[in-house]
């Protein structure tokens, strides 16, 4: 069931998103340049980079707030219409919510500009609300919520009804742990019935978790695109080293770059094709290897790698 109630009598959405070659300059600023990704049917893609980096415009020109000074996007294969992205759900990065208007009546009045009935958007919002924890405060104006209560809030504005995609800049920020895991069962929900998910978020532990698709973006170009496993093939191996005495002395080794270096601990990387055979011979001339073991690359090290 979805969270309102009704995921099994609606059909799936199984469009993807395409963006095609966009680019947005302001002046001569090219905030974003030639960017082409797909967001997949069913599946979370997370979008990554750093502040400047142009996920906020990208996510405007997808959703027709900006104009595309170059490019394209499409849906289903075809040019996007304003009408198509009528059913998506978008959290803008600049939050709209009414400070002084409680928080159920200002989420159906949004829903019925989506084009809700007054029933449905209601019992939307009620259910979203019980799902992210929010049910005692429906009365209440925004303006006396925390800022993380805020956030689910605007989430619930995003999700409310069916939308045929969801378009989430941060949705994660802000949010404690209990409302991150609601707010990935919910998203995932919606991937269960063919949406395609782009969110940003400058959480990498929490993209690496949840998503099966990932886009780095940096200085206004995707640097990196693909699924995580994609991403580790090509990245740099790294070598967990632990000896019985001390590992400052594999900083000398040809081929080796230390990462870091702790009493008898070493974080290698080798950095030329059978370096790791000299390396071990040495340690063993000099006593035990209590380990050495290839180390699986986390996304903050992808990342850093690709926006070097």
């Amino acid at each position: 069931m979805s969270a309102s109630g009704e995921r099994l009598t609606r059909p799936r959405a199984t469009a993807d998103i395409e963006l095609r070659h966009l680019s947005r300059t302001f002046g001569e600023i090219r905030a974003v340049d030639d960017v082409s990704f797909d967001v997949p049917a069913g599946l979370l893609t997370g979008f990554v980079g750093g502040n400047g980096a142009g996920k906020t415009t990208t996510m405007r020109m997808l959703m027709g707030v900006l104009s595309a000074t170059a490019g394209e996007v499409l849906w289903d294969g075809r040019p996007i219409t304003q009408l198509d992205r009528r059913s998506f759900g978008y959290m803008p990065e600049e939050r709209g919510l009414y400070p002084k208007q409680a928080v159920l009546d200002q989420l159906v009045y949004l829903g019925r500009l989506r084009g809700l009935s007054a029933a449905a958007a209601r019992a939307s919002v009620t259910s979203h609300l019980e799902r992210l924890g929010l049910a005692d405060r429906a009365k209440d104006h925004v303006e006396k919520l925390s800022l993380g209560n805020q956030q689910r809030v605007q989430i619930v504005a995003a999700l409310m009804g069916h939308p045929r995609a969801l378009v989430l800049d941060e949705p994660f920020s802000g949010l404690d742990p209990a409302a991150v895991d609601n707010m990935a069962d919910l998203l995932r929900e919606h991937t269960a019935r063919g949406v395609p998910v782009l969110f940003s978020s400058h959480q990498l532990d929490l993209v690496e978790r949840l998503c099966e698709r990932l886009v780095v973006l940096a200085r206004g170009r995707v640097v990196a695109s693909g699924t995580p496993e994609d991403l580790r093939s090509h990245s740099v191996a790294r070598h967990r080293l632990v000896l019985s005495g001390d590992a400052g002395w594999v900083r000398g080794v040809p081929g080796i770059h230390a990462v870091d270096v702790e009493g008898s601990t070493a974080l290698l990387e080798v950095v030329e094709h059978g370096a790791e055979r000299r390396l071990l011979e040495e340690a063993l001339r000099r006593g035990e290897v209590h380990e050495f073991s290839p180390q699986r690359p986390s996304l903050a090290q992808i990342y850093r790698e690709v926006t070097a």
